[in-house]
């Protein structure tokens, strides 16, 4: 089983015409993501590998049944577009594009929280399940099918985790990328919760990183109400304060963001800590017996 995207989610892509939105949407096909529609206004009648495309978010869901929407629509429009789907009613967006303007995605957050819609994103690679679709750029080749859920604020960590877990023939059941912030959409917990009532995931990696506090909250909820084993790897150990390292939360300010207050945290509610994604494989082939 996996969480939030299976292979009967219907996708509709934002920004289908685009030269990423094109390359990914072709890719996300052929793994078996059922992509039913694209939008960008403009382009309404043309077809994107055998995809309608259409003008509006609302044209699309008139004719077909539209459960996902992945943005690969610039920054500058990404507000616009995140709206246009709340309205047109599809529940869960996942926003790909970086350097969103915070009062852009503020306002994104609360209108889909206002609106029962989720989020993923901003910045994020998306997620898969792997062996049966995928919502975003993961690369399907360094994953597999499998019990073990992924979670990590970074998508090429979560690539070499996979590709580690992998190796050792160790599969996964959904692997998620919630992206970069500052401001997030689902966060570390909300994703530890739907992998802990999962039944089909029996370990969960949580991959961390610098910056922020959201590793001590999901330390917190994997100390007081997870009963699955998690392991965990926080990168970053090396970071100077007051830098901003890649992800625009990973700003260093104070102890709470650094490396070592995150691992202690996680440690003390039980995750077993690994310095690698080699290790933490091993540790994973452990967990699961």
């Amino acid at each position: 089983m996996s969480i939030l995207l299976s292979e009967e989610t219907n996708v509709l892509v934002q920004g289908i015409t685009g030269n990423i939105g094109s390359f990914q949407t072709a890719v996300m096909k052929e793994y078996g993501t059922n992509v039913v529609a694209g939008v960008t206004p403009g382009k309404g009648g043309e077809e994107v590998a055998g995809i309608p495309v259409y003008d509006f978010v609302s044209g699309a869901v008139d004719e077909h049944e539209v459960d996902a929407a992945i943005s690969y629509v610039p920054s500058r429009f990404v507000r616009d577009a995140a709206v246009e789907a709340v309205d047109a009613g599809v529940e869960f967006i996942v926003i790909t594009a970086e350097g969103v303007p915070v009062r852009d995605m503020m306002a994104v957050l609360g209108y889909a929280e206002r609106n029962g819609v989720t989020v993923l994103g901003p910045d994020t690679p998306g997620l898969i399940s792997p062996g049966k679709s995928k919502l975003g750029v993961h690369p399907d080749r360094m994953v597999t099918e499998g019990d073990v859920g992924v979670l990590s604020r970074s998508g090429a960590l979560s690539y070499e985790i996979c590709k580690s877990l992998t190796e050792r023939g160790i599969g996964q059941s959904t692997v998620v990328g919630i992206g970069g912030g500052p401001l997030w959409g689902l966060t570390q917990v909300e994703v530890l919760e739907l992998f802990e009532r999962d039944p089909e995931t029996k370990v969960i990696v949580l991959a961390g990183e610098v910056g922020g506090s959201m590793e001590q909250r999901a330390a917190e909820y994997i100390k007081e109400e997870m009963s699955k084993p998690v392991a965990a790897i926080v990168v970053g150990r090396s970071a100077p304060k007051g830098k901003k390292l890649g992800h625009a939360g990973a700003i260093v300010e104070g102890d709470a963001g650094r490396a070592a207050a995150k691992i202690d945290a996680l440690s003390s509610a039980g995750a077993k800590i690994g310095r690698s994604p080699a290790e933490v494989a091993k540790i994973v082939d452990k967990l699961r017996g």
